[in-house]
């Protein structure tokens, strides 16, 4: 149960208990301002009947004398010399109003009549109290609804805006998506929270230009070395040294391209292509072992580049950590990488693709963990979706290219791709 019904229910029980406490309330002051105004009529009638029966000793007004079905309270308290009145109900919903007084002679006098024609007041009462009381309870939990609902619509916009600055988007800020308002508990809340998201944004910054630089300013002797290494005499410690400088090259490259897709500023440069045939001429390149499936071909307008890179880390991971036979799979704009080897590791199915962390122990030992947080990058950059998942023997990546294109749009606008561990199945 949502917010809005929770403070919708709350209002119409609490209107419905005030409804239902006053009516009663209203009910029992009337009707007993009622009798007590019956009793004082019926002990007026019965005065005027004792001083004609006084005076003509006739028994005059509806007045009987005697009567043996006096009720036992009325008769000992006329027995004592008083003159009183008595309410009873009887057999009957309407109540019957007596009046009693003692005589000279021993006898006694009395009046009787039912309270039917006050008693319809009530009915109507009862029936007015009864209507009013749903119309409270209708206009309260009308109320409610429209508070409650309120409150929910500007709850959800925080949490839409929240979602947003965890998917990184930087520009996102509660207070914009809920509105200009007073100020309440929501706005304190909002508060805080562009608060917090404006310093984890400042010190995600100050960190992605740590990185940037460090990398920026390794590159020069990394490609120094490099060049050096070439120059080496052939041989095995030549052929190590380079081998080792290319990789030192390789990760410097990676960490400056996840420092630029870490920021606000990359944009896709779009261009329509057909994804079978781009796809197909990509595989040829990269992996031509790898089985290409197209089930349907599609034009997209994407970065080809960014594509390109997206699924070449997709393929160096299947190769790398992967058994063959390798398959990517076209259909429509999804793309499809499957390996057969030991699967994803927990972690990047249950947190997503994380820097230099390359696996378990059966994926250890190459790499540097880089590939696919790239991959995830610019995947966020075309506004693409890519899942990771495992089946049973295997490892799935699925990317699904959005319909409508994001290069207008800085990557941090965009949707981020999801990362998902569905049950393993073939």
């Amino acid at each position: 149960m949502g917010l809005r019904w929770k403070v919708s229910t709350a209002i119409a029980a609490v209107s419905a208990l005030v409804a239902l406490l006053l009516s009663l309330i209203i009910y029992n002051a009337t009707q007993v301002s009622m009798l007590s105004s019956s009793r004082d009529v019926q002990d007026e009638r019965l005065q005027s009947a004792l001083r004609i029966y006084e005076s003509t000793e006739r028994v005059a007004l509806g007045s009987a004398l005697n009567d043996p079905d006096l009720p036992g309270p009325l008769r000992r308290a006329v027995l004592r010399g008083e003159r009183a009145t008595y309410v009873s109900n009887g057999n009957s919903e309407v109540p019957d109003v007596w009046a009693a007084t003692p005589l000279p002679d021993g006898g006694i006098l009395s009046l009787h009549s039912r309270f039917t024609d006050r008693y319809s007041v009530l009915d109507d009462l009862t029936r007015t109290l009864i209507l009013g009381s749903l119309s409270v309870v209708a206009g309260s939990t009308a109320l409610g609804v429209l508070i409650g609902s309120r409150l929910s619509r500007r709850l959800r916009r925080a949490a839409t805006a929240a979602v947003r600055v965890a998917e990184g988007d930087s520009d996102a800020r509660v207070r914009e998506y809920i509105g200009e308002r007073p100020r309440d508990e929501i706005a304190e809340l909002a508060r805080a929270v562009d608060e917090m998201a404006d310093a984890l944004q400042a010190r995600l910054e100050a960190e992605r230009r740590v990185t940037a630089d460090i990398a920026h300013e390794l590159r020069t002797p990394v490609t120094g070395l490099l060049t050096a290494a070439q120059l080496l005499p052939a041989g095995r410690p030549a052929e190590l040294v380079r081998d080792r400088a290319e990789v030192l090259r390789t990760l410097v490259e990676d960490v400056l391209e996840v420092a630029r897709l870490d920021g606000a500023a990359e944009r896709a440069e779009l261009q329509e292509i057909a994804l079978g045939e781009f796809v197909t001429r990509r595989v040829r390149a990269l992996a031509p072992d790898a089985e290409v499936r197209v089930e349907q071909d599609a034009h997209v307008t994407t970065d080809p580049r960014r594509l390109e890179r997206i699924l070449g880390n997709l393929i160096a991971n299947a190769v790398r950590h992967g058994f063959p036979p390798l398959r990517i799979e076209v259909a429509e704009r999804v793309l499809r990488v499957r390996d057969h080897g030991p699967g994803f590791p927990e972690e990047l199915l249950a947190e997503g693709p994380s820097r230099f962390r390359t696996g378990t122990s059966d994926r250890a030992g190459q790499g540097h963990g880089l590939g696919l947080t790239i991959a995830a990058g610019q995947a966020r950059v075309l506004g693409a979706r890519l899942v990771f998942r495992n089946l049973t023997p295997g490892a799935l990546a699925t990317l699904r290219l959005p319909a409508t294109p994001h290069g207008s749009a800085p990557h941090g606008s965009a949707a981020l791709p999801d990362v998902q561990a569905p049950p393993q199945h073939p």
